[in-house]
């Protein structure tokens, strides 16, 4: 059970953010379950906390606040019906276009519908009026859920501000003793602390996406002048409409990285693999705890979504780096709550005005990156050979399709291996996935959607699993007359499980993990139109690739691979990768 303190704790530094935050003031009103929540925000000491005793008339005092600030207002109150009072003003709020962060405490789950006293659905109590409703635990006080505690405080603020301003709802389950049972220490605990220099967790330019002004790009051009010779460009997922390949913003970062001198680790999702500084084969390198040590850098700038790749992720977690991230769209894509600054602008025209601002740094720091891609990229090749394989299918078809096709690859093994092995290219196809929420359903179907709105070929990839999840989507074949091109990876399961450590658990792993679907491609092909071609070979792959993309209808080519097979080979690329970095 956690201690008694952690909520406490926890509370103290979600109050502590919204101070740095700037906000106007908080409202409480009186009750038990809220006991916590009201003594973190009035014992903080930084803004004016105002007792109401009716809750309706708090909210709109609130409300009131804001409106006279122009800065967000927290209102607090207990659980039950109390909250309920607040959704006159949560309703003006959002139709007035004023900020205010709503903080409702509530019973834990185990006192819900078990008629427990003062316990209602609180869960998204006022439906759609909010900008946006978390339900936030807060239970134990580990640095990293400190950390989180901290980076939620600011994104409330911040969203509720951002573009059209409203109102926020957090709710919070608060369990018994209310009141720590002893007095919570002065100093934070060892990992607790805030920003040393007072500035917020997370620092935010709010406003519409724009091409930056002086103003709002100054913090952004003083962080990117002040580590120039250290500097790195992480480039995810970018699915706009594109005009060109590559795309504005791909060719802005190109740009920009190369007048820095700072890599680019570009996901194929974001068009930006290409160009001098672009290197492809960061997931293999940053698995070498040695080159990821000597390739931290001083500034990380990010734009898109986070890549797939998790050994970026953890190495984007570990740096004692200045990491700003351009984000348009307010997706706040910071699980790790690293992200030191996030600005509202318009990647490529911001990209294109840094190129022309950024003294060039070091050349051997890009250079550093290149030829460690190099070394990786020529261990690769020796080791994958011509043999077909699964990660010689992705390298295939990121290296040799066409500049005007687009490869829709399925959100699970397929896209790991199309961000690992596609090379670096100075016009590559564009790369579409379902990673917003990264399920593999609806592939081939999304597949099919981007066919009958694209001039050029399309190509999907994707395992058997993935292709018997969405087969009902093959009826488009015939009736929509859609072109299109299904690369189907038939390994008897869902292979990315072997990579797991549930794959250990062998009473259960094949028949409820792996799950295996025994479907013969060839006969859905025969009931759904498709013309069918099972290969075996690279030569046989291109082969049937030229009579896809050449194809009017539906081409379904087959590879059968082994999962055991995949899983070696994989290790065997990365010690591969591990020894030429070494050796370099």
């Amino acid at each position: 059970m956690p201690d008694s303190a952690d909520t406490h704790l926890l509370l103290r530094a979600f109050c502590d953010e919204l101070a740095r935050c700037g906000i106007a003031g908080a409202v409480t009103s009186p009750g038990s379950r809220s006991t916590p929540l009201v003594l973190a925000l009035v014992r903080d000491g930084r803004f004016p906390c105002f007792s109401h005793v009716d809750e309706r008339a708090g909210a709109f005092f609130a409300l009131g606040l804001a409106k006279a600030t122009g800065r967000p207002a927290a209102l607090a109150c207990t659980s039950g019906t109390a909250a309920a009072n607040y959704l006159p003003a949560v309703v003006e709020a959002r139709e007035a276009r004023v900020p205010l962060v709503v903080l409702t405490a509530d019973r834990p789950p185990e006192l819900r519908d078990a008629g427990a006293g003062q316990s209602v659905d609180q869960v998204k109590l006022y439906g759609d009026f909010p900008k946006w409703f978390v339900e936030v635990g807060v239970d134990d006080a580990t640095p990293a859920r400190v950390r989180w505690m901290r980076a939620l405080a600011c994104r409330a603020v911040w969203t509720a501000l951002e573009r059209r301003p409203g109102p926020v709802h957090l709710n919070f389950p608060l369990r018994e003793p209310l009141v720590p049972d002893a007095p919570l220490p002065d100093a934070e605990p060892e990992g607790h602390a805030g920003r040393a220099d007072g500035r917020p967790w997370v620092a935010h330019v709010a406003g519409e996406p724009a091409a930056p002004d002086p103003a709002a790009g100054a913090a952004l051009l003083a962080q990117v002048a002040g580590a120039a010779t250290r500097g790195v460009v992480v480039a995810g997922r970018d699915e706009r409409p594109w005009r060109s390949s590559p795309s504005a913003l791909a060719r802005a970062t190109a740009a920009f990285a190369q007048a820095a001198g700072w890599p680019v680790l570009a996901d194929p999702l974001s068009g930006a693999r290409h160009g001098p500084n672009a290197v492809a084969h960061y997931d293999a390198l940053l698995r070498v705890a040695s080159f990821a040590r000597a390739a931290a850098p001083e500034v990380v700038l990010r734009v898109g979504d986070l890549p797939t790749s998790k050994p970026l992720r953890r190495w984007l977690a570990s740096l004692d780096a200045v990491q700003v991230l351009l984000d348009p769209d307010a997706a706040w894509q910071d699980p790790d709550q690293v992200c030191d600054l996030t600005l509202p602008h318009e990647p490529a025209t911001t990209l294109a005005a840094l190129a022309g601002a950024v003294d060039r740094g070091d050349a051997s720091w890009a250079g550093a990156w290149r030829d460690a891609d190099g070394r990786a990229a020529a261990a690769i090749g020796r080791e994958l050979g011509e043999e077909l394989s699964e990660p010689r299918l992705a390298a295939e078809l990121g290296a040799h399709l066409p500049p005007d096709a687009t490869l829709v690859v399925a959100a699970s093994m397929p896209v790991r291996d199309v961000e690992t092995f596609a090379p670096v290219r100075d016009t590559p196809p564009r790369v579409l996935a379902n990673r917003g929420a990264n399920g593999i359903d609806g592939t081939l179907a999304t597949a099919y959607g981007v066919a009958a709105a694209t001039d050029g070929p399309v190509v999907c990839l994707l395992g058997d699993v993935a292709f018997a999840h969405d087969l009902g989507a093959l009826l488009t074949a015939k009736r929509l007359a859609v072109p299109l091109t299904i690369v189907l990876v038939d390994n008897g399961g869902g292979g990315i499980f072997d990579f797991l450590p549930v794959a250990t658990q062998r009473d259960i792993y094949e028949h409820h993990v792996a799950t295996p679907t025994e479907l013969d491609p060839a006969a859905a092909a025969a009931l759904f139109g498709l013309h069918h071609l099972a290969v075996h070979d690279l030569a046989g792959l291109r082969s049937a690739l030229d009579h896809g993309l050449g194809s009017a209808g539906t081409t379904l080519i087959v590879v059968r691979t082994r999962r055991d097979a995949n899983v070696a080979l994989h290790r065997r690329v990365w010690d591969a990768v591990a020894e030429a970095v070494a050796a370099g």
